[in-house]
This record gives structure tokens, C-alpha cells and sequence, in this order.
């Protein structure tokens, strides 16, 4: 394979632009590609959910030199804070030693990163539309439309970063052999806005996860610099509590009267947002192989897709950029090892934080509002202090190091079992912490 010198990112969404930057640092000649107009122009408001940056993300941001000005534009939440129907709150640390998450607005963010690459001199194509790709060359076909000539831009790799309904995985998809899988939940999003108050500050606690779980339905906000929130309410698109049975103004002022009263005065504009505002899809993906011929690959949801829940999609996206980064470095130039190498390390990890995903919705819908939930993390976090090299609870594995989510899904499960033979003791409400506790855990190792 002759040296590679020119590379070429379809998709100027956050992974595909953080592994510009990190390849444009490491002596590569770097495009982005994207159908799109230049993203610093776009309005983001109305269909996103913001994002929760972790470690993992953190390590890749950090690695290719760009973490303090993400830190800038983000804000530390150190806690969930759990709404019950009868308004009151109850307060859930995130992490036992402290840690936070960070809430940061995925249009600012991705506003921010496409200036950091353009700094470093990668080079952005916009309103760009990619039609097809040779697999065997790497070569990009882009055109006026579908039926127009097409004009070649060759290239010596390329990556889709293009997002869940990637153009360069569905030509891969062609391919003998190409295992693909998609699943949509019966669960829609739309997003809402808690304005900052008069003084622009911001009328909930900025340093919390703010989160409204009713069962198989929830509303979540998370806090902006400009002292708003943005709202995510999450409900099924059909049925007696549902997206479809909300069509009058009457039915929306009902509807959170009745399960989100703190909320409803808080969103000025909740009729506007809710009936102006898109009704957005959850999918999950999964594909293998992540590469073709040595020349093109997938990165980010282009290859894993997966569901909010766990504050995960993008950090996961991320670490894909960390460990081909990593790669690099350990076989420089030998991009055939590296691609290699790095699906078969990664696709174990997406499939992983994919079923986390899923399961996490139960957790944030319903368990947060359960008091023995809030009772067994009590548990976990004192078995964590007295012996740390045992435990380390399921949450923090996945948010707050840096292991495999394989190995965290694995360990999970273990742990799992344990919680549920001691949160079925008589009494365990009143002997916690007991002694009788501890031992019944130490036993499993």
C-alpha cells in the first residue's frame, strides 16, 4: 500500500471532526466532507438532546489537544436530581468519588470544533453531497444531484463519520457478507426549553442532571451556559400516554399538570416547542466489518448507533478517534495493521455500550424514583470505600474510567446478581450496613 498522505472525513459532526483534527496533527492532509451548509450556520434548536461528556470523551479531546475549550463552553453535573410526581426532589451523587459529567449544547460544541480544525488547517467542503464511493480506491463521487455527472475526489482513506443513516455504510452494505442490524424503540423524543430567568440565571440547580422519570416515559433537562436548560421529554409515539394522544393545547396542559407540575411553569414556551418542534426517532445500529479493503472505514454512529440512555453515544464515538489515534502512533504508517486492529477492538466495546443503552432507559424512567434503587446505590457506594478493589459500581466503570464497556457489561451482570440476593434480606432497609451485609458480598470474592 503506497504511503497515505490525504485523507477524507464524510461527515463534519463531532467524531468526524475531532478525527480531523487529530489526523491533520499528525502530518495528514485532511477534507471533510458534508451535504450539509457550513454547521456554524445551522439552527440546532428544536431537535437535539444536549450532550453528557465523560471520561472517555474527555481522553480523546485531551489526546488531540483540544479539552480546555471544549471545558469552556461545558458545565460540571455532579448529580442526578430526581423530580417525583408530587414534586419533590431527591438528589442521587453521580459518581462515589465525586465526578461529574458535563453538559455541553451539541450545536455549540460542533460549531466549536469545526473552528479548532480550521485553525489547524483542516480543510472543510460544504453543501457537498457524496453519491457513491469506490470501496477499492477510496475514491468519493459528488455531483448537483443523483442524476447529474458526477465529479471523482480520490483520496487515500476514508472515513464515514456520517451518523446512523451513513451514505458511505450503506454502500458498504452492499458487500457480500456485510452483517447490518437496525432497531428503533416505539419511543420518540422532542425537545423543550427552560429559559434563564430575568437575571439570565438559571431557575433550576445548573450542577445537576435534572430528570422527571414516570415509567415508560420521562422528561430530562440539562443546563446551557446561557442559563437556559434544554428538555428532552421521552414518551412512546403511540398509546393512552403517548405523542399521538397529546392534539390539542388542552390535552398538553393536562399532560404536564399531571406528571410534570414543577415543570410546566418553568417552560415558557411549552406549547410553542411541543407542537412546533419535531417528534424524533431512537435507533440502534449495528454493522460488521467496519472496513473495506484497507481504504475506507467507518467511525461513530456511522458504524454504532446507539440510544441516549447512557450519556454514551458520543464519548463511545470518541473513543473509536482514541484508540485508531493510539494505533497510529504504535504502527505509523501501516494503515492496513491499524484499521485491522481497531475494528476488532472496538466492535466488541459498540455492541456492549449498545445493550447498556437500552437497559439504562428502565433505569432512568423508573429505578431512579424507587427508593430501594436509592437504597442499593447507598449499598454499592459503602462496599466501594471498604473495599475498592472488589467494586467499583456499574455507572462509573462505564462513565468514569477508561475499561473496556465490554468488561463492563460483564462485570455489571456479576454485580447484578449480588444486588439482587442482598436487596431481597428482610430488613435491609435497617441493616444496610451492617456487618451481615458486608460479609454476604465478600463471599462472591
Amino acid at each position: 500500500m503506497n504511503e497515505v498522505q490525504k485523507v477524507g472525513i464524510v461527515g463534519s459532526g463531532l467524531v468526524g471532526t475531532v478525527l480531523a483534527i487529530g489526523l491533520k496533527k499528525m502530518g495528514y492532509e485532511v477534507d471533510v466532507i458534508d451535504r450539509s451548509s457550513d454547521i456554524r450556520m445551522i439552527d440546532f434548536s428544536g431537535r437535539s438532546i444536549n450532550l453528557a461528556l465523560s471520561t472517555r470523551g474527555w481522553n480523546a479531546l485531551d489526546k488531540v489537544g483540544i479539552g480546555d475549550e471544549v471545558r469552556e463552553i461545558s458545565i460540571p453535573m455532579n448529580k442526578r436530581a430526581i423530580h417525583k410526581i408530587d414534586s419533590s426532589t431527591v438528589e442521587q451523587q453521580y459518581g462515589v468519588h465525586g465526578e461529574s459529567i458535563c453538559s455541553v449544547s451539541r450545536g455549540g460544541l460542533n460549531q466549536k470544533l469545526v473552528a479548532l480544525a480550521e485553525e489547524v488547517g483542516v480543510n472543510f467542503i460544504f453543501d457537498c453531497p457524496i453519491f457513491d464511493i469506490d470501496l477499492k480506491e477510496a475514491v468519493l463521487y459528488t455531483g448537483e444531484n443523483e442524476m447529474s455527472s458526477w465529479d471523482a475526489m480520490p483520496y487515500d482513506i476514508v472515513f464515514g463519520a456520517d451518523g446512523a443513516y451513513s451514505k458511505i455504510r450503506a454502500r458498504m452494505q452492499r458487500q457480500s457478507r456485510f452483517e447490518y442490524s437496525q432497531h428503533y424503540l416505539n419511543i420518540g423524543y422532542k425537545e423543550l426549553t427552560i429559559d434563564a430567568d430575568e437575571f439570565s440565571k438559571h431557575k433550576l440547580d445548573s450542577n445537576s442532571f435534572h430528570i422527571w422519570p414516570r415509567g415508560n416515559f420521562m422528561l430530562i433537562a440539562l443546563p446551557n451556559l446561557d442559563g437556559s436548560f434544554t428538555c428532552t421529554i421521552f414518551m412512546p409515539f403511540e398509546g393512552d400516554i403517548s405523542f399521538e394522544a397529546i392534539r390539542t393545547e388542552v390535552d398538553l396542559g393536562v399532560f404536564f399538570e399531571t406528571y410534570f407540575k414543577d415543570a410546566a411553569p418553568l417552560i415558557m414556551s411549552l406549547k410553542k416547542d411541543f407542537f412546533t418542534n419535531p417528534t424524533n426517532s431512537l435507533v440502534t445500529t449495528t454493522c460488521y466489518p467496519w472496513v473495506a479493503n484497507d481504504k475506507v472505514a467507518l467511525i461513530g454512529d456511522a458504524a454504532h448507533a446507539v440510544v441516549p440512555f447512557y450519556g454514551q453515544g458520543l464519548n463511545a464515538g470518541l473513543e473509536d478517534v482514541s484508540e485508531l489515534l493510539d494505533l497510529l502512533s504504535k504502527y505509523p504508517k501501516d494503515w492496513a495493521t491499524c484499521l485491522e486492529k481497531y475494528q476488532i477492538s472496538r466492535k466488541p466495546n459498540a455492541d456492549a455500550i449498545a445493550e447498556l443503552s437500552d437497559r439504562n432507559f428502565i433505569e432512568m424512567s423508573t429505578l431512579t424514583a424507587d427508593p430501594n434503587f436509592l437504597l442499593q446505590k447507598k449499598i454499592e457506594k459503602r462496599f466501594t470505600d471498604l473495599y475498592p478493589n472488589y467494586w467499583l459500581p456499574l455507572y462509573d466503570r462505564v462513565t468514569f474510567s477508561s475499561g473496556s464497556y465490554a468488561e463492563a457489561l460483564k462485570l455489571g451482570d456479576f454485580q447484578s446478581s449480588i444486588m439482587e440476593e442482598i436487596m431481597s434480606l428482610d430488613n435491609i432497609s435497617e441493616k444496610w450496613d451492617s456487618k451481615e451485609v458486608e460479609n454476604m458480598m465478600l463471599r462472591h470474592f
